[in-house]
């Protein structure tokens, strides 16, 4: 693909196989996530629907329900116990990580499709078990990982796919957002290794330039060193207040990346290749801009109107489409749980001060990106 058809086909949704149907959501968590970017962006989606909201709160559920005119509003308890089940098709996982697992456990009991927020859930014993029970119910299951279908992401892939920037040498990735002012809470859940997992900055943040460099280039890490460490009050618990990790990728490639949870935000992924390189900056919370340079070539791609809500859209019609069709779900559960014991060996090598080789490294290989 060379430049010129990238900015004519930029927002195109290369991935889509029907314009047919509707896929029926139940939504498990009612944070502001759910609230504030999910509802809104299944409203805007051409095959989903909202007819199932489910909160630990009977009030919250009903409130959100009659307000989003969704059918029933449920509690957790009902949810396990099948109540509505002929009410939806599916169901959207965006709990706390620690709780995705028995949410999943009951949607494969109920024979329906799951689309579980990233990272699967809080360490790599539970993933497994969350993508054993999806694979024994036979359900599909795919991790949201929204960039996949961002476009600005999507061109840069077939940018690099096309030898566009010659052969990748070196990618550098970023993810910083100063939590404590977003959510003015020092009991938060992603301060809570008990619920948010390995920790905070890595899970949360870091995992963007993990998986959006596999996607780009089609490759998986097979080993990590990283360094952490935590100094205000409110992360006492959590070991990466401040991260930086590079992991190896196939072939050799190093991926260089820092994340934290209490700094300035900024995203931002760069490509370094022989002949050339992409940025995506700002990358990863919305309004994704690709930047490319190659010799004296200097051009920027973007799409102002594509914001995180509509990234969203995106990912929701892509799961609604696969789920209609019964194509193939790609990032499935096993795309995800790759990233979780990626995670889990930058962890490892923080603490031993060494370099770590990633566990089932290529076991989900790149055959797991979304498809053309």
């Amino acid at each position: 693909m060379d430049l010129g058809t990238g900015l004519e086909r930029y927002a195109e949704r290369d991935w889509q196989t029907t314009t047919e149907g509707t896929v029926r959501l139940a939504l498990i968590g009612l944070g502001w996530w759910t609230v504030d970017v999910a509802i809104p962006a299944i409203e805007d989606s051409d095959l989903c629907e909202t007819t199932v909201l489910v909160s630990s709160s009977t009030e919250k559920a009903r409130r959100l329900a009659d307000e989003h005119g969704a059918e029933r509003g449920l509690t957790y308890d009902e949810y396990h116990d099948g109540a509505a089940v002929d009410a939806y098709d599916a169901v959207y996982v965006g709990t706390p990580n620690a709780f995705h697992l028995e949410y999943v456990e009951t949607a494969a009991d109920h024979d329906k499709a799951v689309l579980c927020e990233k990272p699967l859930e809080a360490n790599v014993e539970r993933a497994e078990k969350l993508v054993s029970a999806a694979e024994d119910a036979e359900i599909p299951l795919m991790t949201a990982y929204r960039m996949h279908t961002e476009p600005a992401v999507r061109r840069a892939k077939e940018l690099v796919e096309s030898g566009f920037i010659g052969d990748p040498v070196h990618v550098y990735g970023n993810n910083t957002q100063p939590v404590l002012e977003m959510i003015p809470d020092p009991d938060q859940w992603r301060l809570n290794p008990d619920v948010t997992g390995y920790g905070t900055s890595v899970m949360d943040l870091g995992i963007y330039p993990i998986n959006t460099a596999r996607f780009v280039l089609g490759r998986d890490p097979v080993d990590a060193t990283a360094r952490m460490r935590s100094e205000h009050d409110a992360f006492a618990d959590v070991p990466d207040e401040f991260a930086s990790f590079t992991l190896t990728l196939e072939g050799g490639i190093p991926l260089s990346c820092t994340a934290s949870q209490n700094a300035q935000a900024d995203t931002h992924l760069k490509i370094v290749g022989t002949e050339g390189q992409l940025e995506l900056s700002p990358a990863f919370h919305g309004e994704a801009t690709l930047h490319v340079s190659k010799g004296s070539l200097r051009a920027e791609i973007e799409d102002v109107d594509f914001e995180a809500t509509e990234e969203m859209r995106e990912e929701f019609d892509y799961f609604a489409d696969r789920v209609l069709t019964g194509g193939n779900i790609r990032p499935d559960g096993r795309h995800g749980l790759e990233d979780m014991r990626t995670i889990e060996a930058i962890h490892e090598a923080a603490d031993r001060g060494e370099t770590i080789d990633i566990e089932g490294a290529s076991d989900t290989g790149t055959e797991d990106d979304i498809e053309r």
